[in-house]
């Protein structure tokens, strides 16, 4: 099942400057395991050592953070929306 993928301007160059790209699985590891074959270097960005989301890191899914539903066990299904949307840091 395919699902669109919008990827932030710091990963673009692993998609050719392109900003949204499809990607398959049932889930967002599954998902984002697709992303990182067809656009290889996307999952050690996304991924700590051990197949963690990373912390600064937010992807989303429907416009819902993954954190708060399954994590990266979150069912996806055909047409989905996910969002990999980098955490800034800021403040005083």
């Amino acid at each position: 099942m395919a699902v669109k993928v919008r990827v932030p301007t710091p990963l673009r160059r692993f998609t050719a400057g392109v900003d949204e790209v499809t990607a398959d699985g049932d889930s967002i590891k599954a998902v984002l395991d697709d992303l990182d074959r067809r656009h290889p270097g996307m999952r050690e960005r996304l991924l700590d050592d051990n197949g963690e989301l990373r912390r600064f890191v937010n992807v989303y899914l429907n416009g819902d953070d993954i954190r708060f539903l399954n994590q990266l066990s979150s069912k996806v299904k055909d047409g989905d929306d996910i969002s990999i949307v980098p955490a800034i840091a800021g403040g005083r």
